[in-house]
């Protein structure tokens, strides 16, 4: 018997009793949907969590003041000393491992452009900002450190505040006021998108650190030319945690630190939460393959189950078949060929109701999906193994049947 009979009437056996076929794949249709689902689900988290880290800046450390203590008492979040220009200048100078470093600080601000009005954040940066938050304008340019040094009226607004205060027309060069400043538009930031805690990260203006201080806010914080927060962006061939630990140490040197004491700021560093992600979704990749294999080992089951009482009711019909001449691998090739039909059909059932599902949770906006062909092709493949591997026992079975014995089995 050739392959193409044996598949022929391993259809037409599977047609005749097809309520028992289906539900002899259902568990194959199962575990496959639910892998394709649960990857998706998984992927499409996996590269928002991604985009959202990418958002902040590669290989980034970000310092802030934290709280203060005093004689064992802690003050609030924010009562430590704010950091300054003389903070970042030492780090630009004095850590080996920086690429660029840009201290920020931030309010509110109200812009007025041609008889609209907009409040939004605006944010005043070094001119190395746009590289330690690998965050560039998509049209025009950024100032440069004279333009910081000088505190240059001139402003970059992002992709939302444009579309505010000017619809589709071209900001560029336009003047806008803020607050009380008039201030030129020479760039306008590339999209972001909203943040993870639903922040859109692109109704926000950017401007030089002195223009935001003198011009702008106005803050009183007790400290000359003070920064909210300080981003440094460590080297690519650099030690991260090298850096790190400089830094830390030079960030004690200036505020005077004594030995054993506690800090009074904070050093965050991104690539932490990377290394975190990735080992998250390690472990969650592992249990995602615990379910898959356990719902297709159930799956197998039950086709090896169908495919004894199928073996067990043709008895005759292998009887026959042996009598007339067909050789025991015909045997064996027809029953197996019966179980990988019944489980890859089950997997293509499966991969569509996957893909289906999947298209109905990214319906909904709640979860980001992405599909991957290739977990297609693996839930197809992996169905088919199933039906070899567990359809060989009943197949080798049923081949090694005696022939006298199989026709007077009643």
């Amino acid at each position: 018997m050739n392959i193409f009979a044996a598949i022929r009437v391993a259809l037409t056996a599977l047609r005749v009793n097809a309520l028992r076929s289906a539900l002899a794949m259902l568990g194959v249709v199962i575990g496959v949907s639910a892998v394709i689902v649960m990857v998706s689900v998984t992927e499409g988290a996996s590269n928002a969590i991604e985009e959202q880290i990418a958002s902040f800046g590669a290989n980034l450390l970000i310092i802030r003041p934290g709280s203060s203590a005093f004689g064992g008492r802690r003050g609030g979040a924010g009562t430590a000393t704010f950091m300054n220009d003389e903070d970042v200048e030492a780090i630009r100078n004095e850590i080996d491992g920086i690429a660029a470093v840009s201290g920020e600080m931030s309010g509110t601000s109200t812009f007025v452009a041609d008889g609209v009005n907009w409040s939004t954040r605006i944010q005043g940066v070094h001119a190395e900002y746009f590289e330690t938050r690998d965050w560039f304008p998509s049209s025009g340019r950024t100032f440069y450190p004279e333009e910081v040094n000088s505190g240059a009226r001139v402003v970059l607004i992002g992709q939302t505040l444009a579309r505010e205060l000017y619809g589709a027309s071209d900001p560029i060069g336009q003047i806008v006021r803020v607050g009380t400043t008039p201030m030129e538009i020479i760039g306008v930031m590339s999209a972001k998108g909203q943040s993870s805690w639903g922040q859109d990260q692109d109704d926000v203006a950017l401007a030089p650190i002195n223009t935001v201080r003198d011009r702008i806010l106005g803050y009183d914080l007790g400290v000359r030319d003070p920064v909210f927060t300080i981003y440094a962006e460590i080297d690519a061939s650099a030690n991260a945690d090298m850096v790190t630990a400089d830094l830390e140490d030079l960030m004690r040197l200036r505020r005077n630190i004594q030995p054993g004491a506690e800090d009074d700021f904070s050093v965050n560093n991104l690539g932490e939460f990377i290394r975190a992600r990735n080992e998250t979704e390690s472990q969650l990749g592992l249990l995602l393959a615990a379910a898959a294999g356990i719902s297709l080992l159930v799956g197998g089951i039950g086709i090896m189950n169908i495919m004894l009482v199928s073996t067990t009711e043709r008895t005759r019909e292998i009887g026959l078949r042996l009598a007339v001449g067909a050789k025991r691998a015909d045997i064996r090739n027809q029953f197996l060929i019966e179980s990988v039909v019944l489980c890859f059909t089950g997997g293509l059932l499966g991969l569509l109701i996957g893909i289906g599902g999947a298209a109905y949770i990214d319906s909904l906006d709640q979860f980001p999906i992405e599909i991957q062909p290739t977990v297609a092709f693996i839930a197809i493949g992996a169905s088919a193994f199933v039906g070899i591997f567990f359809g060989f026992y009943p197949a080798h079975r049923a081949s090694r049947l005696d022939p006298i014995e199989a026709l007077r089995f009643e």
